[in-house]
């Protein structure tokens, strides 16, 4: 399976060739990767997710981390495949669309094209927890750590004295579309003991968040 392609870019609408010393390689990205790839003719690197059907071989291109671990999850819901993940990626940016999903917005989710009612409760039920990990194992600059790893340093200034745990949880809470006064109410009274997991933290934060 080709799950990499790096090479020169070729421009044609929402498909996109890679020239990969003479072999051009079609891929179809999501209008969000579309958007922030470089210029025609530049060099390129792609992850890519490869489908192969008894009659065809379809790749599909993601810019970073953060959209190909979305889409991974996406197609893993009911009657959602990867050209469905596609236009799905297509309606906002990774972290926006998994935030959507993390605290259940299923009105904001059947605002973006293509995802009616039905579909929009499916990625909430199916896959609402995984979007919360998935939030606190986003990086700010695009990247993906372990979610079980605490940093020492959330990614806004913290309370003083608060464990760092909690800032972690805060910092979702925000990513998830929430004011930071209200993610630092949110965390204020959770308790952090040695077996305590940010997983467990988040789900009590979201419990007590406006709606």
């Amino acid at each position: 399976m080709i799950a990499r392609l790096e090479g020169t870019l070729v421009r044609d609408g929402e498909q996109i060739i890679v020239d990969c010393n003479g072999v051009g390689y079609e891929v179809t990205c999501s209008a969000y990767t579309l958007g922030v790839l470089p210029s025609d003719g530049a060099r390129v690197t792609l992850k890519v997710y490869t489908k192969v059907s008894e009659t065809d071989i379809a790749l599909y291109g993601f810019y970073d981390l953060q959209e190909r671990a979305l889409f991974d999850r996406l197609i893993t819901v009911k009657n959602v495949g990867p050209s469905t993940a596609i236009a799905i990626l297509s309606g906002a940016a990774p972290r926006d669309l998994v935030g959507l999903i993390a605290r259940g917005d299923v009105v904001g989710l059947t605002k973006i094209k293509g995802v009616g009612k039905k579909t929009a409760e499916l990625l909430v039920v199916e896959l609402r927890d995984k979007c919360q990990e998935l939030l606190l194992s986003w990086t700010a600059e695009g990247g993906v750590r372990p979610v079980a790893a605490v940093t020492g340093a959330a990614r806004r200034a913290s309370a003083p004295n608060r464990h760092p745990m909690l800032d972690e949880v805060a910092s979702a809470l925000i990513g998830m579309g929430w004011r930071p006064a209200e993610a630092d109410g949110a965390v204020a009274d959770l308790a952090v003991t040695d077996d305590t997991s940010i997983e467990t933290l988040l789900r009590q934060a979201l419990r007590s968040m406006p709606r």
